[in-house]
């Protein structure tokens, strides 16, 4: 497998300073996971421990354990004599994160409109996408990704099954960086919005068939794309596995 060797650029990162009253490493991981996902480090790039000690103002042993975490969640991968890099996008996990993630949501809806909805679960979302509606104006993609996260995990929470939203974010580690490679697309917020309101809708009204149609088409178009994306990024992505 051809492997990009860039190192990561340290000014790009949001570093802030650790919270002594709190673990390391945990702050470490959660840190450079969400540059990971959004995208700031690049699939592929080199990250070594040295130099996210020195950024963090922290010892070697919290920075490897927060590297064992990022290893454990699939996000970096270590090469014995040539140094840890980003694990680059697979393919095959997209396929099986969506999947998984589908078989979810699908159940989510099918559930809310056969159980119904609080009037109070409805008002939380409704304002959700009144903040996507903000966020598609300013053009804001980072804001508008997680009032997306923040909407399927809402309609999650308003089953009450408490597990299911944890489980979500679990599943779609595999696609969030996906995600931010398509919101590149000028127009893709403004169809993620358009069907998050659909769903919302049918929702709302009980519409059974209408609800899971919508969200299995909302939640299958990241693969519709995805051969254009590789195409488009190939050095984000392990070709290995085609």
């Amino acid at each position: 497998m051809k492997r990009k060797s860039a190192a990561i650029d340290a000014s790009s990162l949001p570093v802030a300073s650790l919270d002594l009253s709190r673990p390391a490493a945990e702050q470490i991981a959660s840190a450079l996971k969400s540059a990971v996902l959004n995208m700031q480090i690049a699939p592929g790039a080199m990250i070594s421990e040295n130099e996210v000690g020195q950024l963090f103002g922290a010892s070697r042993t919290p920075v490897r354990e927060a590297f064992a975490q990022l290893r454990d969640d699939g996000l970096v991968v270590t090469w014995p004599s040539r140094g840890t890099y980003v694990s680059k996008l697979s393919e095959h996990q997209i396929r099986g994160a969506q999947f998984l993630r589908e078989a979810l949501e699908v159940a989510v809806v099918d559930r809310l409109c056969s159980e119904g909805i609080s009037e109070r679960a409805l008002a939380a979302l409704d304002d959700n996408l009144a903040q996507q509606r903000a966020a598609v104006r300013a053009d804001d993609k980072l804001t508008f990704q997680t009032l997306d996260d923040r909407f399927h995990a809402m309609l999650a929470e308003a089953t009450g099954f408490e597990r299911i939203s944890g489980l979500l974010i679990r599943e779609k580690a595999a696609l969030d960086r996906l995600r931010v490679l398509a919101l590149n697309d000028a127009a893709h917020m403004s169809r993620l919005l358009s069907e998050h309101e659909g769903i919302l809708d049918a929702v709302r009204n009980a519409y059974s068939g209408q609800a899971l149609d919508r969200m299995r088409r909302h939640l299958r178009n990241v693969l519709s794309t995805l051969s254009g994306m590789i195409e488009a990024n190939r050095d984000f992505f392990d070709l290995s596995d085609d």
